[in-house]
């Protein structure tokens, strides 16, 4: 068993390329300063994410000009994220970017070092409006790495436990959680630190890492874009739910030092190994076709502070 190091990015990304290669070389730059063998980058950072979500009534002269300024369409194969895998060396990276598929475009992830690719992913869960520029990826897979068995999941994936658990059973270590999360546009808090929404990926973030016993990375866009301002709040946080390093509400990047196996060993060999102990005979509608119960307001019926609440997560 040894220790490796671990780097997260709150950092700001938009459209200008050049830019976002200088950003990703001064934080592969920290990375290696601070000994870590892994660096983790938002959702979108190779083109940054969209300007807006729109939908709903929007005008056909709206739309079009919401099309024409999404983020560029990259191949996995391409000269962009071969540039990226020549910066990596032997540093594993993380990083989110819009994938060409064809004429199709999806939110992607991709996890890299200087041997090329070891894994990709499309983003499963879409806010309202996503769905409009992107369409959705339908599998989780971890796959090997040299820090360790890895799993990708974007932005509004970490609201959904089925998602994590998904690649924890898979036996996925490190979990990696690529975000462009902003505040709440209702009600702002008169301190980012108490965003109502800034709040909930923190609550989100160790919840996930708890109940799965992983270790959990997760990066953050810093700044603005359009019309979001994104929380930061990057972080690494351990199999118990304990955060090791934080960004907190301001941009840059968290490291910490972690002997996975050891840490993996320890929590899930004191008597509730949660993997170990699922009954999952008894979870059949948990996973059977979506037969959503419960009560749904209007918008008129909503508190008056959740009302028009933006789409994006």
């Amino acid at each position: 068993m040894s220790e490796i190091g671990i780097s997260v990015a709150a950092a700001e990304f938009g459209r200008d390329m050049e830019q976002a290669y200088r950003t990703i070389g001064a934080l592969i730059e920290q990375a290696r300063a601070r000994g870590s063998a892994l660096l983790v980058l938002p959702e979108a950072c190779l083109g940054g994410y969209l300007p807006s979500l729109g939908g709903g009534d929007e005008s056909e002269e709206d739309r079009e000009r919401r099309l024409r300024k999404l983020p560029p369409a990259l191949e996995l194969d391409g000269p962009e994220l071969r540039r990226v895998v020549d910066m990596a060396g032997d540093l594993v990276i993380t990083l989110g970017f819009c994938e060409a598929d064809g004429s199709t475009r999806y939110n992607a992830a991709v996890t890299l070092h200087g041997d090329g690719i070891l894994g990709s992913y499309r983003k499963v869960h879409q806010p309202l409006g996503e769905n409009l520029c992107y369409a959705a990826g339908d599998t989780y897979s971890a796959f090997d790495t040299p820090v360790g068995r890895m799993g990708m999941q974007i932005c509004y994936d970490k609201a959904f436990p089925e998602a994590a658990r998904t690649l924890a059973l898979d036996g996925a270590e490190i979990i990696t959680s690529l975000s462009a999360w902003p505040t709440a546009r209702t009600a702002p808090a008169e301190s980012m630190a108490n965003d109502r929404w800034k709040q909930r990926m923190d609550i989100y973030d160790r919840a996930r890492a708890t109940e799965n016993q992983v270790v959990w990375v997760a990066s953050n866009q810093a700044g603005t874009f359009g019309s979001l301002r994104f929380v930061c709040s990057a972080k690494i946080v351990g199999p118990g739910g304990e955060v090791l390093a934080d960004t907190g509400i301001q941009p840059g990047l968290a490291s910490a030092t972690i002997d996975v196996q050891a840490e993996l060993s320890a929590i899930r060999s004191g008597g509730m190994y949660n993997l170990r102990d699922r009954r999952p005979e008894v979870y059949g509608d948990v996973v059977a076709s979506n037969n959503v119960t419960g009560t749904l307001l209007t918008p008129e019926q909503r508190p008056s502070h959740l009302r028009k609440e933006p789409a994006h997560a």
